[in-house]
């Protein structure tokens, strides 16, 4: 796992994926940091590795990554610690589109396509 400060490749991301998944890269994005993790076999494993580098949990948000995968679909809200009653997100996506925008905007500074 690793915490992308800078951007990251998707030739980088292809091989993370190749290493887990395949064809998928798990990624928790910090909102207010403007930050993510990626590599891990749990989007829990990713965020534990942000909260011990002083992220707050309310800002992380977890995400899949495809690739090999042209357009909009190479991104994917869906994870488990998505689930946030608590924050209003009662879904594994992510429910607020102005939320799924500052996460995507994270991803489109930190992810070279």
């Amino acid at each position: 796992m690793e915490i992308i400060r800078e951007k990251i490749t998707l030739a980088r991301l292809q091989e993370l994926a190749q290493e887990r998944f395949g064809d998928m890269v798990k990624a928790v994005v910090d909102v207010e940091r403007n930050l993510m993790a990626v590599g891990g076999e749990l989007h829990s494993d990713e965020e534990a590795l942000l909260l011990e580098a002083g992220s707050r949990q309310r800002d992380l948000w977890g995400i899949n990554f495809y690739p090999e995968v042209k357009g909009e679909d190479w991104l994917e809200f869906d994870s488990m610690i998505n689930l946030r009653p608590s924050q209003g997100n009662r879904s594994r996506g992510v429910d607020d589109p102005e939320l799924r925008r500052r996460i995507a905007s994270v991803v489109e500074r930190l992810v070279a396509r």
